[in-house]
């Protein structure tokens, strides 16, 4: 069953692309610790993290496409469940410094000491292990995923109400986390890391490994969703999308089959986000702003929803761009990110993959029409001369 998923999911294009991230999980981290840093081919550690908070970009874009592009769910509220993953490997983190904080206390971080907090809250309790925190990554923003998506879906809403109220759904944890006594350092978040699993977190060689642990688990995520939009699943998840009405006549639960896809893409997402903390080195309640849930969507559109490898490309393209423009011309960016979405949405409709995948299948129409043509005029030839 395992080997016949893996061999649906492995089509030609996404085979292309997990070689791709492999090499490029090896070959970064080899060019940052092997190469003399002295050499044209030496890439900076800055320039490892960078391109290893891209691939979380990416990881995160490729969690809504699952939704958006193949189930139709436009979800506004994507950057909750990356800032729930987030914050699951940041307390984890938390705990890994110990006594080594600021005010050396070996339970307690700093933020609780400063607020005169007496004991750790029952919620931070085990994530002093790595694996339950890894645990909770997974855990946390499937279960807010599964909570709202079952009263959402059974609720049968859909389209801008349903897109509405996963945003307002992140603004209100915003708000909440934003609050001191939440118990996960307010306004400030988590940061000042020390160590992830026994290393030094700000080590060329920890960056590394992070790096080539985004781009494996980017691979692995794109595994996992082609496996299951090219599965009899995922054609019954294109039917929701297109028709959602005539896939109800025919019997299928669809808000099964919603609530199944929302939950997979949240702990997609909550991945994305514990990836994405180390690398930065700080976790704070501006993740979860509607604006970064909104980028996202940006994202997935420029590069092409429903094609699982344009939402990479997009994250990727505009996030490079957003390094380039933020830095050259600061005041800039923002009118640089809506003239591209606005050119995106009337000039290239169904993204940078989409356009390009439409007009191969164009192009491939016509010569298949055209060898009919010519194949039915050699034969009426042929009994002619007969």
């Amino acid at each position: 069953m395992m080997t016949g998923f893996i061999f649906r999911a492995l089509e030609g294009r996404i085979v292309i692309a997990i070689s791709i991230l492999m090499a490029v999980a090896v070959l970064v981290p080899a060019l940052n610790l092997l190469v003399p840093p002295d050499s044209f081919l030496h890439i900076p550690t800055y320039a490892v993290s960078l391109m290893g908070k891209y691939l979380c970009y990416a990881l995160l874009a490729l969690a809504l496409d699952l939704v958006w592009g193949y189930c139709g769910i436009l979800s506004l509220g994507h950057g909750a469940f990356f800032a729930l993953g987030g914050y699951a490997m940041g307390m984890y983190l938390m705990r890994q410094i110990g006594s080594r904080g600021v005010y050396g206390n070996p339970v307690l971080p700093d933020f609780m000491v400063f607020l005169n907090w007496k004991e750790l809250p029952w919620f931070w309790h085990g994530f002093d292990m790595f694996p339950f925190a890894m645990v909770m990554v997974l855990f946390v923003p499937g279960l807010l995923a599964f909570v709202f998506g079952w009263f959402a879906f059974r609720s049968r809403v859909n389209g801008v109400y349903l897109s509405i109220i996963t945003q307002a759904m992140t603004y209100a944890l915003l708000l909440a986390f934003f609050r001191n006594d939440m118990g996960f350092g307010g306004n400030n978040g988590l940061t000042d890391f020390k160590e992830i699993v026994g290393f030094n977190v700000q080590a060329d060689g920890t960056r590394a490994v992070l790096f080539a642990s985004s781009a494996l688990m980017l691979a692995l995520c794109l595994l996992i969703s082609s496996g299951i939009v090219r599965s009899k699943f995922g054609k019954v998840l294109v039917g929701v999308r297109d028709a959602e009405s005539r896939t109800r006549f025919l019997g299928y639960r669809v808000e099964n089959i919603k609530l199944f896809t929302f939950v997979v893409s949240a702990m997609m997402a909550g991945i994305a986000g514990a990836l994405f903390v180390p690398q930065v080195g700080i976790i704070n309640p501006g993740e979860f702003a509607p604006a970064n849930s909104i980028e996202v969507v940006v994202w997935t559109a420029v590069g092409g929803r429903g094609t699982l490898i344009g939402p990479i490309i997009g994250a990727l393209m505009v996030n490079a761009g957003k390094s380039y423009f933020t830095g050259a011309f600061p005041e800039l960016w923002l009118f640089a990110l809506g003239g591209l979405f606005i050119g995106v949405t009337l000039f290239l409709p169904k993204g940078i993959v989409g356009t390009i995948q439409q007009k191969t299948m164009a192009r491939r129409d016509i010569k298949t029409a055209t060898r009919a043509e010519e194949g039915g005029v050699a034969a009426t030839v042929g009994q002619a001369a007969e």
